[in-house]
């Protein structure tokens, strides 16, 4: 029996190509087929870049010129994937706000969520208004340290559209998925579910004039820092640590991340989390118990700017927990520290505006990578 190329042909329509509705033919996964006597070679062009994809296709192809055309058939089949290109999902401006800066952590545990809380009420006791972002979805904490855990944002209309207001607190408008979900149920979703929420409280909410947006990122690197960075047009970011060498060893890779080429956010600098210990009788002793100056070292390393350090006081963690943050308490060495924190910050994203072009939001182009856009 000679075999035709019609016939495979047939068969071959009667197969669904991986992550497509119609058959190998018409979808045109099918590329070339060559008949030499009993020899057959298929080249094939699947979008699924599977191992397990992959070779459902040649045995399938192989079990369909062998039960429809001729069993001994000697099939070699050619697979080659072809990822498609995702249509680039561009982050937009929020009209109104001024600059965007993203607080990070290579781990938890560093105090992150309590150094951007004080963050925000020392920029805004400075004078300027200032909006702050709860982004860490599976462990928001911002609601209870700026103690508005009971609140619940109110809707307002503007240009007859219906938007989420923030809730306001020490002079910061504050959203955080905090206010809509129970604090004693876990929050199970996965990274798209998340992703939309977080898109819902940036964009479907009314923020007005923001001199600055400080978002309060989840500890670590993944899929919430890149829709983050892809929705919006970061102007820098922040990135917390503690002395400790695991911490900077994590704390080098949140900078690693931001520094990517297809991420390409600025960042504004480092500070150091419980920097020392001193204690409440001798308020001018510093006691260095998890390391002296780790991350300042580390910045200076990486040649990124250095925005201070902050003592570690039990009245900075029991401040977060009754729901007014240490910042507020004038005269307070721990007041200082974020003060000077704040100004170190409006130094840094100064000098930013002043060097860089604004940056733009990452583009997501295929599903194994990034690419930007100009910075």
């Amino acid at each position: 029996m000679n075999i035709q190329k019609k016939d495979i042909l047939e068969a071959l329509r009667k197969i669904t190509s991986p992550g497509e509705g119609k058959n190998m033919v018409d979808s045109g996964a099918v590329q070339n087929i060559v008949v030499f006597g009993d020899e057959v070679v298929v080249d094939v062009v699947i979008n699924n870049p599977s191992m397990q994809a992959k070779k459902r296709t040649e045995v399938e192809v192989m079990k369909a010129i062998h039960g429809e055309v001729n069993e001994k058939a000697k099939v070699v089949v050619n697979v080659k994937v072809i990822v498609p290109e995702v249509p680039e999902i561009k982050g937009k401006p929020i009209p109104g706000i001024q600059h965007i800066i993203a607080v990070a952590s290579g781990k938890g545990g560093v105090g992150k969520s309590t150094v951007t809380a004080n963050l925000a009420v020392s920029l805004a006791k400075m004078g300027f208004k200032v909006g702050l972002l709860d982004a860490d979805v599976y462990g928001p904490s911002i609601p209870m340290m700026l103690g508005v855990a009971e609140e619940r944002p109110k809707s307002v209309g503007v240009d007859d559209k219906s938007y989420i207001q923030p809730v306001e607190s020490y002079g910061v408008k504050t959203l955080s998925i905090g206010f809509f979900t129970n604090a004693n149920q876990a929050v199970i979703w996965r990274g798209p579910m998340a992703a939309k929420a977080l898109n819902q409280l940036i964009f479907e909410s009314y923020w007005g004039e923001l001199d600055f947006l400080l978002i309060d990122l989840p500890p670590g690197t993944g899929d919430i820092h890149l829709s983050i960075m892809q929705a919006l047009p970061i102007t820098g970011a922040v990135v917390v640590s503690t002395p400790q060498k695991i911490a900077l060893a994590d704390a080098r890779r949140g900078v690693a991340m931001f520094q990517q080429e297809n991420i390409n956010v600025p960042v504004l600098g480092i500070v150091e989390n419980m920097a020392y210990f001193t204690p409440a009788e001798l308020p001018n002793n510093k006691y260095y118990i998890f390391g002296k100056e780790g991350a300042k070292s580390l910045a200076e390393e990486l040649k990124v700017p250095f925005l201070g350090e902050i003592p570690l006081v039990q009245g900075i963690c029991e401040a977060g927990d009754s729901g007014k943050p240490i910042a507020l308490e004038e005269g307070s060495i721990q007041a200082a520290a974020f003060t000077q924190l704040a100004k170190e910050v409006v130094k840094s994203v100064t000098a930013r505006s002043e060097t860089l072009p604004p940056t733009e939001a990452i583009k997501i182009t295929n599903t194994t990578g990034c690419s930007s856009g100009n910075k």
